[in-house]
């Protein structure tokens, strides 16, 4: 995933928080919001890991795992959107345990949710 497709600023990660919509599991929370200057740009992910998670290695890995899975499922996601990924506490052990398959999966949940 290119630099310029995720979120970095604090105001964007606000936008999406504020205005936009959300989809969730036990483990992952998608959070979701048009844009309106870029309406066909490609879409933008903002990753949420608190520590929660863990320590600061295992936040790194899951945002690598959530970068990873998003990279898979880029299709599949509206174009125009700024999408923010949080994860919730316990989601290192799950994903380590259940495998990309799984999170793959739980994405394509929230994705499809989004849709309806």
């Amino acid at each position: 995933m290119q630099r310029r497709s995720r979120l970095s600023r604090s105001r964007d990660f606000d936008a999406v928080y504020r205005r936009g919509q959300s989809a969730s599991t036990r483990h992952l929370i998608l959070h979701w919001f048009p844009r309106d200057e870029d309406v066909d740009g490609a879409p933008r992910l903002g990753l949420a890991v608190p520590r929660s998670v863990g320590t600061a290695v295992v936040r790194n890995r899951v945002k690598r795992l959530l970068r990873e899975a998003w990279r898979e499922l880029l299709e599949t996601a509206s174009p125009g959107h700024d999408y923010v990924l949080a994860a919730r506490a316990g989601f290192a052990e799950q994903a380590e345990a259940r495998g990309r398959e799984w999170l793959l999966a739980e994405i394509s949940e929230m994705l499809g949710r989004m849709r309806s």
